[in-house]
Order: C-alpha cells, then structure tokens, then sequence
C-alpha cells in the first residue's frame, strides 16, 4: 500500500514519504521504537507547510502548488477537487486497525 514509504509515520500520507530533510547525509527518519513516545510537529504558515518528527524535518510542501497537485492526482484522494488546500479544516488522527495512542496535541496559531 502507498508508494515508497508515504504512509508511514511522519510522511504527508500517500503522497509525500518522510525522509530527514535536515542531514541530507543520512536520509532515514528517527523513529523511536515501539513504546516509546514520538514528538511530531506540523507547522503551516499560509500554503508553507512543515513535518518535524523527534526534532529533525521529514517533509517540506506547498499546498496548491503544481508539484503538490501532482502528487495528489497519482494518490488515494485524486478526483477529489481542491484535497488539502482548505483554508481551515478538521485535523485527522488515523490508525489501520492497530493500536495506537495520541497525548498531548494541541493547536496554535501562528
């Protein structure tokens, strides 16, 4: 399922795998193992969009953007107009059937 790891932890799921974008020298995630927490921030500022995971970047994109677009219409959600370009919307927590935990999520303005 997915492409090239875009459905796991940290990644902008099933279009974008999360990779560290902030040591290009070594591209692998830090994932802590199985229970042990991990720290995700998501930060958007306008169409800018950030994944941090455990402190390192793993995904960079511009919502809107042709390169974006791009990627949605060879995803899960292609057909579906405008899909992640929404002003405001729900945040959506997610799981395929496995146990999992979420604790302290809180929302910011910026």
């Amino acid at each position: 399922m997915g492409r090239d790891g875009n459905r796991t932890v940290g990644s902008l799921y099933d279009l974008i795998a999360a990779r560290n974008l902030s040591d290009p020298d070594s591209p692998g995630k830090r994932v802590n193992p199985p229970g042990e927490w991990n720290r995700a921030v998501i930060v958007a500022r306008g169409r800018h969009v950030e994944h941090w995971l455990n402190g390192f970047k793993v995904v960079e994109y511009d919502r809107g953007s042709p390169e974006f677009r791009a990627l949605v219409a060879q995803s899960k959600f292609a057909g579906r107009a405008n899909f992640g370009e929404a002003e405001q919307s729900p945040i959506l927590l997610q799981d395929h059937g496995d146990r999992v935990e979420f604790r302290s999520i809180k929302l910011r303005a910026l």
